[in-house]
């Protein structure tokens, strides 16, 4: 595969070497794949998002879409701050996860997802962005919606498959039956597809419109 840019793996090394603390707990909570998210039904997620440093305004735009595509999202900006500042912080007001989105020369290329407090830890490259900024059809660009959305995840029957949907479905919290959001992470040839949509049924139960909120892209997990 391809090999991890540097600037993402030594960010990721240090997310990883801040909540591998291993004590009694978590020692036994690691034999079990699902474990890490044993309490995640009790309550919603609470994600910190950032940026590597000295962000470009095309990966700042991005985050800010990521922002409302995540519920219960907080931006910060990056600043000087080193990863185990930011993972204390977040420690300390109860963030149960850190994006962090990485690019290179100018173009959003990495994100890597860290579960608080003892991990997983995953890292993505990422391809395709497609901004709602970029889209000069606005019309054409559904309304971005707050409320919390269905998932649909596609194509994750291997392991590594149920291991990465787990990761990216408890990003999200349960949503309400009538919510008219729905997000989509389809795995194909080992690329994740993200699409963002809501629907409305104007002609009653069986019509359905689908119109696209954005933004778009496609993951790779790095192996």
């Amino acid at each position: 595969g391809k090999p991890i840019p540097t600037e993402l793996k030594n960010e990721e090394e240090a997310l990883r070497r801040e909540i591998d603390l291993e004590d009694d707990q978590t020692a036994v909570l690691k034999t079990h794949i699902d474990d890490e998210y044993a309490n995640a039904a009790e309550s919603d997620p609470k994600i910190l998002l950032t940026t590597s440093r000295n962000p470009s305004s095309r990966l700042t735009q991005f985050v800010k879409e990521l922002k409302f595509v995540f519920p219960n999202a907080q931006r910060i900006n990056r600043g000087s701050q080193v990863i185990s500042e930011i993972v204390e912080a977040c420690r300390s007001h109860d963030f149960t996860d850190i994006i962090m989105v990485h690019e290179h020369r100018g173009e959003p290329d990495g994100l890597i997802v860290c579960h608080l407090p003892f991990g997983p830890t995953a890292y993505f490259g990422l391809h395709n962005v497609v901004t709602r900024h970029d889209i000069k059809d606005k019309e054409a660009v559904g309304t971005m919606s707050e409320v919390y959305p269905h998932l649909i995840l596609h194509n994750f029957s291997t392991k590594l498959g149920e291991r990465t949907s787990n990761i990216l479905k408890y990003l999200f919290p349960v949503p309400k039956h009538d919510s008219k959001r729905v997000i989509t992470f389809a795995n194909q040839s080992d690329y994740i597809s993200f699409r963002h949509h809501v629907y409305e049924k104007p002609g009653g139960p069986k019509s359905i419109e689908l119109k696209e909120v954005g933004p778009r892209f496609e993951l790779r997990v790095y192996q």
